[in-house]
């Protein structure tokens, strides 16, 4: 099968992150071939997205962000878990999208959870080493897989960036409503008693 091009991911961010819903990420390293099928994914639209780290301006963190497309863009959270994104639309817009969540396809042990991006991460063996690295190299690529209907999309808030204020509501997370890998989103909202 002939891996996604460099192209691919050179478009509008929002694009890319529909796009990849039902491909094939593939990893080949120390723990072997190991595939996953995205179901989930987060859209994160550049410097004037306030839940994007580019939004911070251009630091050595994020310097991969801002080009160009069809690089990976993988950073630590609270010190202990990585997140896999893939670099997407023009140069300098330095956006991306995260990777949320993969239905297990091959060389991943069975009962392992990939639903969220730190465990999806971990199964897969993914870490700082895939950081900057080209999206069609041998150890880390992304193939076709099988398209997810536009009928079985669903879209919400993304999960995690109450701090970026009214970017927090914005529904650019997308998921595959039949998968049962992916992130359940529980509202820090206090319930309303009937």
């Amino acid at each position: 099968m002939k891996r996604l091009p460099l192209s691919f991911y050179a478009r509008p961010t929002l694009e890319v992150a529909r796009d990849l819903l039902g491909t094939l990420l593939v990893v080949d390293g120390v723990k072997g071939r190991r595939v996953g099928r995205i179901v989930e994914v987060e859209a994160y639209l550049g410097e004037h997205d306030l839940a994007c780290h580019s939004s911070k301006g251009r630091t050595p963190r994020t310097e991969v962000m801002f080009g160009p497309a069809g690089r990976s863009y993988v950073y630590l959270i609270y010190g202990m878990h990585h997140c896999f994104n893939v670099v997407t639309d023009g140069p300098g817009v330095a956006a991306a999208v995260l990777v949320r969540g993969v239905e297990p396809m091959e060389g991943i042990p069975p009962g392992e959870r990939t639903d969220g991006p730190g465990r999806l991460c971990r199964v897969l063996g993914l870490n700082l080493n895939h950081n900057d690295l080209p999206l069609d190299s041998e150890g880390l690529h992304l193939l076709p897989g099988t398209p997810v209907p536009d009928g079985q999309v669903e879209r919400g808030p993304r999960i995690g960036v109450e701090y970026a204020g009214a970017w927090a509501a914005e529904p650019l997370r997308l998921w595959d409503r039949d998968s049962g890998h992916v992130s359940r989103f529980v509202s820090r909202r206090p319930r309303r008693r009937p």
